[in-house]
């Protein structure tokens, strides 16, 4: 099967935090130029995946606990903070509503913010907390993929 091409004037889902939104765990950015472009270009389709699904800015780093992304999507796995507190549901519901974002604009890439639990594609911190990485995708990074979107990085995390 022969692969689409994509046009270069589709929308792009970013993350909000590397399109310069303060909205990572920490209440920080990590703007990356090629999302900031994107912006600028009208292209981009800003979203943050774990304030969509209503966690708060600042908030505990949250890693994946018993697998990746799609390990959560298929309920093999959870989102927990370093509180200990479960936060999956706030995870799948923030990966549902970017992936209707997406979506709605037609887009079909997104790039996404490195090893975050929602975003990160490739690699995600491996649930204990000591900066290990371990083989996968996050929630949304997960549910995207699934649904046919290609994936990007655009910064590491």
């Amino acid at each position: 099967m022969r692969r689409r091409q994509l046009d270069a004037a589709e929308p792009v889902l970013v993350s909000a935090c590397l399109a310069g939104v303060p909205c990572r765990y920490d209440g920080r950015a990590r703007t990356s130029e090629a999302a900031v472009g994107l912006v600028e270009d009208g292209r981009a389709v800003v979203v943050c995946p774990e304030v969509a699904g209503g966690l708060a800015t600042p908030r505990p780093a949250a890693e994946i606990v018993g697998g990746d992304g799609a390990d959560v999507l298929d309920g093999r796995a959870r989102v927990v903070d370093a509180t200990g507190a479960d936060c999956t549901e706030a995870f799948l519901d923030g990966a549902r509503q970017a992936l209707a974002a997406a979506e709605a604009a037609g887009a079909r890439r997104a790039l996404l913010m490195a090893r975050s639990p929602s975003c990160g594609c490739g690699q995600v911190y491996d649930g204990s907390f000591g900066g290990t990485l371990r083989a996968g995708d996050g929630v949304t990074a997960a549910l995207l993929r699934r649904a046919g979107v290609v994936v990007t990085t655009g910064q590491a995390g």
